[in-house]
């Protein structure tokens, strides 16, 4: 009996060895990996976790958090979260079911009686699950937080104008302003703002000490990432873009030391040391397909993933590879991303996190990771294929231009103040630096005559690049509104 016993620890402990080199191997192949697609990609700073089969077997940092500045990213560096906060705000709900203080069906307007949307069906109708599965109809409306001044509260109001594209559950459109309604109901149900329940049920229980709900609470910590872009051949710090105002959608910040406990989490099956913070019924509610994603509202990654097909879960994005199901979500404002990726049959879990505008490193890391712990070894250069990818998706062709024209009016019969209902005012005016476009005192630029009513917007901000703005003539030969970014602004008066 005593030489049996022995026969089997000998072996047990040679197995777990054995296990232990092999993580070890496919660990240093990964951080190899990164290393060489990093002299690719260029970007500052990055921040890397790995789960698996229950462990955190990768957390390694690289590059600075500022450009210009020896200052290293390190495990308590914070980035931004953005839309991966949305995966939170759908746990906590989970919790509240549990509770029974809310169903997934319910209607929004049990809990939120003054929710009024354009469609009063659409209002009446409208549930819990609608608002986490961008099938509301509802196009993105992003511009009512990202270029107005006004509170979130205001932005929700302002819906009630916006008319859908698509009838309820009939198609997917993104839309994060359903996320912060999902937020409204949150607090009305547990009494607590959204942030503090975030704290008090997920952050403190998984002993996230450094994960924050809002900008508002990391702006005094030294240790975070800036946000960067490329332009015009260079890499460039800019202002940090603030989604507080839509917090539910995507306003948290992070370390990799603490997101990597979320993704231990997750895999767990909501589970943390033995306590159950979310029921099996309702966690597997969280990661089943909800709503089916047409390929043109897709990410371009499917052009090399191949998916057969594409669906949205409560926060998360979903799609079948290499006959596994992936549950992912990206997360970007101007400068800074992240993703998280799951492939819960394998136990096998990812975050990156990153300051560099829309670096798509983040989804050649996430299937890096998939294919190293499913196989062992890395079959596939996802950097070099998504490089190749997204170079071709953003070479952007200048619009056509007709030489020698002229404007139907001078320049100081079109300036004023032009309205819209729903994105506000735009001011024309004529300054000493030239002619001036500001949008609600947020978006401002420079305009240039391009040809014929039609000039071009440089906006002062960089990383927003260059846009077309037309003025449109009545039948008196004045001008009657301006179209900038697809919409009508009709002109007020002359003054501004």
């Amino acid at each position: 009996m005593k030489t049996r016993l022995f026969v089997f620890l000998f072996v047990f402990t040679i197995s777990l060895n054995t296990i232990a080199q092999s993580v070890q191997k496919q660990v240093k192949l990964l951080d190899d990996y990164i290393e060489n697609a990093l002299t690719v990609w260029n970007p500052p700073g990055l921040a890397v976790t790995v789960v698996k089969d229950g462990e955190i077997v990768f957390t390694k940092t690289y590059g600075i958090r500022t450009l210009g500045e020896n200052k290293p990213v390190d495990k308590h560096t914070l980035f931004g979260c953005m839309s991966t906060t949305k995966a939170f705000t759908a746990a906590a709900l989970a919790m509240l079911a549990d509770e029974g203080k809310l169903k997934w069906d319910d209607h929004v307007i049990k809990y939120l009686p003054d929710f009024q949307l354009y469609d009063p069906y659409m209002t009446r109708e409208i549930t819990v699950r609608d608002l986490l599965t961008h099938r509301t109809g509802l196009g993105n409306t992003d511009y009512l937080w990202g270029w107005m001044q006004i509170s979130g509260d205001s932005a929700l109001y302002k819906m009630r104008d916006v008319k859908p594209s698509y009838s309820l559950r009939s198609s997917f459109i993104y839309q994060n302003l359903m996320y912060l309604a999902a937020g409204k109901v949150i607090e009305k149900v547990s009494g607590q703002s959204w942030e503090s329940f975030l704290k008090e049920r997920i952050y403190i229980p998984l002993e996230m000490n450094e994960t924050f709900a809002k900008y508002e609470m990391v702006k005094d910590i030294k240790n975070k990432a800036d946000a960067h872009f490329p332009h015009e051949g260079k890499i460039i710090k800019i202002d940090q873009l603030i989604a507080d105002e839509i917090g539910p959608a995507g306003s948290m910040w992070s370390s990799i030391n603490d997101i990597g406990k979320w993704i231990q989490f997750l895999l767990n099956d909501g589970t943390h040391k033995g306590d159950t913070l979310i029921s099996d019924r309702n966690f597997k509610e969280l990661f089943k397909p909800q709503q089916i994603i047409p390929s043109n509202e897709f990410y371009p990654t499917q052009k090399l993933t191949k998916p057969n097909w594409t669906t949205y879960g409560l926060g998360w994005f979903q799609h079948d590879y290499r006959g596994k199901m992936v549950q992912f979500h990206t997360g970007s404002l101007p400068g800074m991303i992240a993703i998280a990726g799951l492939i819960p049959e394998e136990n096998i879990g990812v975050y990156v996190m990153g300051n560099l505008d829309h670096l798509e490193l983040r989804h050649a890391i996430m299937y890096t990771v998939f294919d190293l712990f499913m196989d062992g070894k890395i079959t596939r250069d996802w950097s070099t294929e998504f490089k190749d990818l997204y170079s071709q998706k953003t070479e952007q062709k200048e619009p056509k231009r007709i030489l020698e024209t002229i404007a139907s009016l001078p320049i100081s019969k079109v300036l004023g103040t032009y309205k819209h209902k729903q994105y506000g005012i735009v001011k024309i005016t004529e300054t000493n630096q030239g002619i001036r476009y500001n949008l609600n005192n947020t978006v401002k630029g420079i305009l240039s005559h391009w040809h014929y009513d039609t000039y071009q917007i440089t906006f002062d901000k960089q990383y927003y690049g260059k846009a077309m703005l037309d003025f449109r003539m009545n039948s008196e030969a004045k001008v009657s509104y301006l179209e900038v970014f697809g919409e009508r602004f009709d002109f007020v008066n002359s003054k501004y």
